[in-house]
C-alpha cells in the first residue's frame, strides 16, 4: 500500500529561479541577445520539457532536451533579435512539461518573459536616402505596387533605382512574362557609381487575362554581389469592363444566385480535413462564366466544378479547410469572379473553431 501511494503521488515539478529576464537597454545594431531561465525539478520524479513556444517570430529558444532528475537543475535560453525592433519590449515564452496538470484539456503553460529597450540604431545610408528596401548596393527605393483596373486597362509605374557602389552595376529586367514590360528608363544597360536612376514598367490588364485578385513579380537581374536579384510586387485587382454592353446586352446577360453567402464550419478537430460546397446557378439569358476562385488564405483552399455554367444549369464551388498546426477560431474569405454585369464578385465569408 505504501508503495502504490507512493507511485500515485509521484510527479515532477518545475520551479523557475526566476521567469522574468531583463535584458535593460540594448543596441539594435548590436546583433541577437540571449537570456538564460534556469529551474529546479523540485517533484519527485523525473521532469520533462515538452514544449517550449516563443510567442513571436523575432524570439528563439533553446533548452534542457534530456530528462531532469528530481533536485537537479534544467534551462532555457531565450535569444531576441533587436534590428529594426527599436522601443521596449516584454515577449512571453510558453512551457508545457510532463507535469500531470497538462494531462487536462485547456491547461495553462507556464509563462517566462524577456523584456527589455532597444536603443534606436543611426539611419543607414540607405535609410537617410529613402532605400529601405532590399539588400545589397543597388536598390531599388518602392519594391511593390497597387492597382484596382478595368481589364481593358494597363498602367505605367516609375520605379527609382540607386547605385551606393563605387562601380557600375549592370542592371537588366528577366523577362518572363508579356504583360509587364519595360517602357523606358534613364540609364543604359548599367547604372553607374552613386546615380540614381528611374526605370517604367508598364502592366497590360488586356495580356494579362485574368480577374480578381492577383500577385505578379518581375526580377532584375544585377552584378550585386550581396543580392544579385531584385524584385518588384504587383498586387492588382482586375475587373471585368461591362461599360460597353447596350441595354439589349445587359437584359441578356447571365445571372448568378448563390446558394449561400457564407460558411461556418463550426468546431472541428486540429489536423483535420473539412470540405464544404456552395451551389451556384445561372438564372440569366447566357452562358456564366466563372472567371475566378480564390481564398484569402493558404488554410482555405478553394476550387470550382466548371468554368462555364450554362443557362439554368448549375456548378459547385468546394471549400476545404485543413486545420493542421491551427488552433482556436480561424476566419478567411472567398472570392467568386463571374461575368454577371450586376454582380461580378462575390466574396463569400468562411469561419472554423478548432478544437
Amino acid at each position: 500500500m505504501l508503495m502504490a501511494f507512493f507511485w500515485m503521488n509521484a510527479q515532477p515539478e518545475i520551479k523557475f529561479d526566476s521567469q522574468t529576464y531583463d535584458f535593460g537597454k540594448i543596441k539594435e545594431e548590436g546583433g541577437k541577445v540571449t537570456g538564460r531561465f534556469e529551474f529546479t525539478n523540485v517533484g519527485n520524479q523525473d521532469l520533462l520539457l515538452v514544449n517550449v513556444k516563443p510567442g513571436c517570430g523575432c524570439t528563439a529558444a533553446n533548452y534542457s532536451k534530456e530528462p531532469i532528475a528530481p533536485g537537479q537543475k534544467g534551462y532555457i535560453e531565450a535569444t531576441y533579435n533587436p534590428y529594426n525592433r527599436p522601443g521596449a519590449f516584454n515577449k512571453n515564452i510558453r512551457v508545457t512539461t510532463n507535469e500531470p496538470r497538462f494531462e487536462q484539456e485547456n491547461a495553462v503553460p507556464h509563462m517566462i518573459f524577456i523584456k527589455g529597450e532597444v536603443l534606436k540604431r543611426p539611419p543607414t545610408e540607405f535609410e537617410k536616402a529613402g532605400y529601405t528596401n532590399g539588400n545589397g548596393m543597388v536598390r531599388i527605393k518602392t519594391g511593390s505596387v497597387s492597382h484596382i483596373m478595368m481589364n481593358t486597362e494597363m498602367v505605367r509605374d516609375t520605379f527609382y533605382v540607386r547605385n551606393f557602389w563605387t562601380k557600375p552595376v549592370s542592371f537588366k529586367l528577366d523577362q518572363r512574362n508579356e504583360y509587364i514590360k519595360e517602357v523606358a528608363r534613364n540609364f543604359g544597360e548599367n547604372i553607374q557609381p552613386g546615380q540614381e536612376g528611374f526605370v517604367v514598367l508598364e502592366y497590360d490588364a488586356r495580356q494579362r487575362a485574368a480577374f480578381g485578385q492577383l500577385k505578379d513579380n518581375v526580377t532584375f537581374t544585377t552584378n550585386d554581389s550581396i543580392e544579385p536579384r531584385k524584385s518588384v510586387h504587383y498586387a492588382v485587382n482586375i475587373k471585368e469592363d461591362f461599360s460597353k454592353m447596350t441595354t439589349k446586352d445587359l437584359k441578356m446577360a447571365p445571372v448568378v444566385q448563390y446558394s449561400a453567402v457564407s460558411h461556418s464550419f463550426g468546431d472541428v478537430q486540429r489536423n483535420s480535413q473539412n470540405s464544404a460546397t456552395i451551389t451556384i446557378k445561372n438564372v440569366g439569358h447566357s452562358p456564366l462564366a466563372i472567371r475566378q476562385v480564390n481564398s484569402n488564405s493558404g488554410y482555405f483552399t478553394v476550387s470550382s466544378s466548371v468554368k462555364e455554367v450554362p443557362v439554368n444549369g448549375t456548378a459547385t464551388v468546394t471549400i476545404n479547410f485543413r486545420s493542421s498546426n491551427r488552433a482556436g477560431s480561424q476566419k478567411a474569405t472567398v472570392e467568386v469572379v463571374t461575368n454577371d454585369p450586376a454582380n461580378p464578385v462575390q466574396v463569400i465569408d468562411v469561419d472554423a473553431n478548432v478544437l
